[in-house]
C-alpha cells in the first residue's frame, strides 16, 4: 500500500452523509427483493450495513484500510481499489460503492470490477457527488471547478462523473437499465443552508445514485 494511496483513503473519514445512505435503501428497496450477500465496496466505518442490514443475510465490506467501528457482524476484505478486486465472480446478489468511485484513478476499470462481482440478475449500486446540482453549476461558473473537486477536497476526490458519465460506463461494462436516482438532499449554494426538505431531484441533490442490473445472460 501506497502512502498516498493510504493518506487518501484516511482524508475520507470512513463515513458519508446520512442522506446518502438513506436514499441508497430508498431507491434499492424498489428493485431488491431481500437476502443475500452485499458486498460493500469502499466500505469505510460499514455505515451501509447500519442502514441496510435488515435487506441481507451477509455483509461483506472491501477497503484500503480498517476504519474504526467496522461492524462485529461483518466481514472484511483489504484491498486497493485501484487494483482488481480479491472477491470471485458473480458473488454477490448486490454490489454497491457508496461515494467512492471519486477517489479512483479509473472508474472503468473500477466498474468494470464491480460488474464481475455480482451475480447475473444482481444489482450495482455506486453514488458520487453531483455535478449538475446548483451547487455545483455556480462553483463551476464562479471558480472554474465543480464544487466537490476545489482545493480543499483533493487529492482525496479525483475523478469528476457526470450522470451520463456513469450510464455509459455502466452500459459499457454490460450493465442492463441503468437508472439515476437523487438523494434529495443539498445545500444553498455559498451558505451551509440545505434546501427545503419539498425540493429534490437533479437541481437540488448534492449526490447521485446510479443502479444497474447484470443481465442473466451476457449482453451482445
Amino acid at each position: 500500500m501506497s502512502e498516498a494511496a493510504e493518506h487518501r483513503a484516511r482524508l475520507s473519514a470512513g463515513c458519508s452523509q446520512p442522506a446518502i445512505y438513506a436514499a441508497v435503501a430508498s431507491a434499492l428497496g424498489t428493485v431488491h427483493p431481500g437476502g443475500g450477500t452485499l458486498v460493500d465496496v469502499g466500505c469505510g466505518s460499514g455505515a451501509l450495513w447500519q442502514v441496510l442490514r435488515p435487506a441481507f443475510a451477509r455483509y461483506v465490506g472491501v477497503d484500503l484500510i480498517r476504519y474504526d467501528g467496522f461492524p462485529g457482524d461483518g466481514e472484511l476484505v483489504i484491498s486497493n481499489l485501484d487494483d482488481t478486486l480479491p472477491l470471485a465472480d458473480e458473488y454477490a446478489e448486490v454490489v454497491a460503492s457508496i461515494e467512492t468511485i471519486e477517489h479512483l484513478e479509473n472508474p472503468r476499470a473500477f466498474m468494470r470490477q464491480l460488474t464481475r462481482v455480482v451475480k447475473p440478475d444482481g444489482l450495482v449500486i455506486v453514488t458520487t457527488p453531483n455535478q449538475l446540482s446548483l451547487l455545483s453549476k455556480m462553483t463551476l461558473v464562479l471558480k472554474n471547478q465543480f464544487n466537490a473537486f476545489q482545493g480543499g477536497s483533493y487529492p482525496a476526490h479525483l475523478t469528476a462523473l457526470l450522470e451520463i458519465d456513469l450510464v455509459r460506463i455502466a452500459r459499457e461494462c454490460g450493465l442492463a437499465e441503468p437508472a439515476i436516482h437523487y438523494t434529495n438532499s443539498g445545500r444553498i449554494p455559498f451558505t451551509p443552508t440545505h434546501w427545503p426538505r419539498w425540493l429534490g431531484g437533479r437541481l437540488f441533490s448534492d449526490n447521485i445514485i446510479l443502479i444497474a442490473r447484470k443481465p442473466k445472460t451476457p449482453q451482445q
